[in-house]
């Protein structure tokens, strides 16, 4: 295949994608962040991989690009942006512990927990099971009360079975699954994103 046909092929392949995404799923992680800010509950973002910047990316937007003048702030943080705590709870804890043990002192009934995973945090690779930080962080959230919101891929794995609200990026070339979902979790990141600036701008609080 000449690079020429690659570009037409992977763009075909984003239209298809487009088309099958569930919009009532995007809604709920709307109502879900929206819901948030209104309560001032605090939010926390988390990914491993090409999903880490992802995560990283979507709590600096909630928290900039949403401010509104006289407004409530969205209150949120990534839980991978903090590199001696990572590689701390990596040493010694284990790397299955860096999101859980950091929500530990600070997730409360309310809250939210934010999870990107390509395959949802199912799957295994050498080092074992994958994301199973995301599992445990979501175990956490389900026993504080707080709600989670999943980005996905795949057929959803684990965020989709145990989500509040989980987006899944349909499959339509199993040999492109990684590029065309983390391309499309930011895609929809910023679409969500700008959707909460303008409810808060319209909002009365």
């Amino acid at each position: 295949m000449t690079t020429k046909k690659f570009i037409s092929s992977y763009f075909a392949e984003t239209e298809k994608i487009c088309k099958k995404i569930n919009h009532q799923n995007i809604e709920k992680i709307i109502d879900i962040l929206f819901e948030s800010w209104k309560k001032g509950s605090k939010i926390f973002t988390m990914g491993n991989g090409g999903s880490l910047p992802t995560a990283s990316h979507f709590a600096g937007d909630l928290a900039k690009y949403t401010i509104a003048p006289g407004k409530p702030r969205f209150r949120t943080i990534c839980l991978n942006d903090n590199a001696e705590i990572v590689s701390a709870l990596t040493n010694d804890e284990g790397f299955d512990s860096i999101f859980s043990e950091q929500l530990v002192p600070w997730l409360e009934k309310g809250d939210v927990i934010v999870a990107f995973s390509v395959h949802g945090g199912t799957g295994f690779g050498n080092a074992g099971a994958w994301s199973q930080n995301l599992g445990k962080a979501v175990k956490l959230a389900k026993e504080r009360g707080a709600k989670v919101i999943g980005f996905s891929g795949g057929e959803g794995g684990m965020l989709k079975e145990e989500a509040d609200a989980c987006v899944v990026i349909p499959t339509v070339n199993k040999n492109h699954i990684t590029p065309q979902v983390e391309g499309w979790h930011s895609i929809l990141a910023h679409l969500i994103v700008h959707r909460l600036k303008e409810m808060i701008k319209e909002s009365p609080r």
